[in-house]
């Protein structure tokens, strides 16, 4: 069973001033592909904030999560950081995740390419970074799913020939 953590990123829903609608709805995303999700988490588009909670889903010895997914910062606001601070942390990026992300949007939407989404390895995780969208995160993480039992397998040392 792929674990599967989900921070979401928002300056106004960790304020309280809007409700979170993308972390609940990668959650039900989640289920449908029959994995589990194992802790959600949400905080503000900072950068230190994000360093500290991709690296703590990464780390927990705990939690052992499998895949670790963002939803939001990945535009070209100025307080979109979320690729950077992933990477300034990450072991590896594979950007083929986010190629394959930004291709598929753009096949439902003309600001798919706009979008800076895209996937890390840190330690034993997958990390992906997607939109903050609900649509956005959802569709994005349907457009890669088939990917992350491969990847998980690898990083987990698993090789299927």
């Amino acid at each position: 069973m792929i674990k599967v953590a989900i921070i979401t990123i928002s300056d106004s829903a960790s304020a309280g001033e809007r409700e979170d609608r993308s972390g609940p709805a990668l959650v039900e995303c989640v289920a449908k592909l029959g994995w589990e999700v194992s802790e959600t988490k949400l905080i503000s588009d900072d950068f230190g904030a994000i360093q500290a909670a991709v690296l703590e889903m990464a780390g927990s010895v705990h939690a052992n999560h499998d895949v670790i997914v963002t939803t939001g910062g990945t535009g070209v606001a100025p307080r979109d950081q979320t690729p950077e601070a992933t990477r300034s942390i990450a072991d590896r990026e594979i950007a083929g995740i986010g190629e394959l992300m930004r291709a598929e949007g753009a096949k439902k939407t003309k600001f798919s390419h706009l979008s800076r989404s895209t996937a890390f390895t840190l330690k034993q995780a997958l990390i992906l970074n997607l939109p903050g969208s609900p649509k956005g995160a959802v569709e994005s993480l349907e457009a890669v799913a088939h990917l992350i039992p491969h990847a998980v397998d690898l990083l987990h040392g698993r090789t299927k020939h």
